[in-house]
């Protein structure tokens, strides 16, 4: 058979998430993957609360069963030798009970997932590589894709509908959108063994005025995922560079339980895994036929692990609005077109909010001229206020509160008890200081945070 109603490139988090929710409307899904052995990567590890429910939705739960996964209760964040204990926002005020994120293997729960797939009536699994998208000559709608099999024989297949979710290196982008991603900075990655973290079942978040943010957290019960940002071209791996960078200006930053077991990797023969750490906004769909999803489609700072949440929160919510219970025609573009407008301005609810926060936060948490440390250090300060001081952001980070107009209210809120702590740090006679750094340090906030806003904001 080569007809289907939906073909999806990419077999990666979105990818099978897609095809099981067109699957269960009855639809015929061809999905495509170029090497369907267990994916190695040092990112797309922690869940939100927010992607579990996602996953729950489009009945994928399982698949957080049976890969050593850990339950994740919120974020520890260390400042400068202090720390604040961050926890996920209650989900059911009866019993008080807290949301769960979970942490796990990336590769383990991308199989789990993929099985789940196959598994789902409705879906054709196929190890292939997508070499082309099929065009109509003359409008240039998309009609299909031409890949070659593992047996290296070409074939052609047709779906009325195309869903690319091929990954951060997507070889399709450059063609159907505009965006390009921007790199922010990189991750070097290491694996610590048999480690209690300071906080365990929380996100270990390391941060600092002398150097940039690391990131800590469980992906089993003996293994630990360390991220540590590096901002400027990385250090040569094979020349030991990056080793020698990661001993003398990460290792003396950590929490003292943690710096043994991060020197004991240092010293094994473990390979220092290095990514890149993208923005990209999302673009309207324009072509006929094709959908962009997954980080093919839309980028954030992997700071605050919300990349999974977004691309299955996107996935719900698209499969959902092309049920043909909506009237919706997938050889009909005039019914699936207005459908995709309705996604792409729903999906910001999500996406803009985590997508802000991530490079924000990002933005705040490396910078390294004065006016960021007065936002760090006022940042800091306030979630040590607790209550809503943390509830809010919490609530936005973990991809369980929609409302951009929050996002606005607490990054502005942090930018003015910044200024205040900062008055009260400089005292009455330096004063005319604290009036200046209003101005400047306000001025930051605003560099920081409005122009991301504005691109998430976009309507096209």
């Amino acid at each position: 058979m080569r007809e289907f109603d939906v073909i999806v490139v990419g077999a990666g988090v979105v990818g099978p998430a897609v095809a099981v929710g067109f699957a269960r409307q009855g639809k015929k899904v061809l999905l495509l993957e170029r090497d369907l052995r267990e994916p190695d990567r040092i990112v797309g590890e922690l869940l939100q609360p927010g992607g579990v429910k996602a996953l729950e939705s489009l009945g994928l739960r399982k698949c957080l069963d049976g890969i050593d996964a850990i339950d994740v209760q919120g974020y520890e964040v260390f400042y400068n030798g202090d720390r604040v204990n961050i926890p996920y926002p209650v989900c059911d005020e009866d019993t008080g009970k807290r949301a769960l994120g979970r942490s796990f293997h990336h590769g383990k729960f991308v199989m789990n997932l993929r099985k789940a797939a196959a598994e789902t009536e409705g879906v054709t699994l196929m190890e292939a590589t997508v070499r082309q998208m099929i065009t109509n000559p003359h409008t240039g709608d998309v009609l299909g894709v031409k890949c070659t099999e593992k047996d290296g024989r070409e074939r052609h297949y047709f779906a009325p509908l195309t869903v690319c979710s091929d990954g951060i290196s997507s070889k399709f982008r450059k063609d159907y959108s505009y965006n390009t991603p921007e790199v922010k900075s990189h991750f070097a990655g290491l694996v610590l063994h048999n480690l209690t973290l300071p906080a365990p079942n929380h996100g270990n978040v390391v941060i600092g005025t002398k150097h940039q943010p690391i990131l800590i957290y469980q992906i089993g019960q003996n293994d630990t995922r360390i991220l540590c940002d590096i901002a400027g071209p990385v250090p040569s791996n094979g020349t030991g560079a990056l080793k020698e960078h990661l001993r003398t200006k990460v290792k003396p930053h950590l929490p003292k339980e943690v710096q043994q077991a991060f020197e004991d990797a240092l010293n094994s023969d473990q390979r220092i895994r290095t990514m890149p750490s993208q923005y990209m906004p999302g673009t309207m769909p324009q072509t006929p036929g094709l959908v962009l999803l997954g980080d093919a489609f839309n980028m954030r700072h992997p700071l605050t692990g919300g990349g999974m949440t977004v691309g299955l929160t996107d996935a719900v919510l698209l499969t959902n609005l092309l049920d043909s219970k909506n009237d919706v025609d997938l050889f009909n573009w005039d019914t699936v077109s207005p459908e995709l407008q309705v996604f792409f301005m729903k999906r910001k609810n999500v996406g803009s909010v985590v997508n802000v926060l991530s490079v924000a936060l990002y933005s705040l948490f490396a910078g390294a001229n004065e006016e960021l440390k007065i936002l760090q250090r006022g940042c800091f300060r306030y979630f040590q206020l607790g209550g809503e001081c943390i509830n809010g952001p919490v609530s936005l980070l973990s991809g369980l509160l929609y409302r951009p107009a929050v996002l606005f209210y607490h990054f502005f809120s942090v930018a003015f008890y910044a200024l205040y702590i900062n008055a009260l740090d400089n005292g009455l006679l330096k004063l005319p200081l604290s009036i200046y750094q209003v101005f400047t340090t306000l001025w930051t906030a605003c560099v920081v945070f409005l122009p991301f806003l504005w691109e998430e904001a976009k309507w096209y």
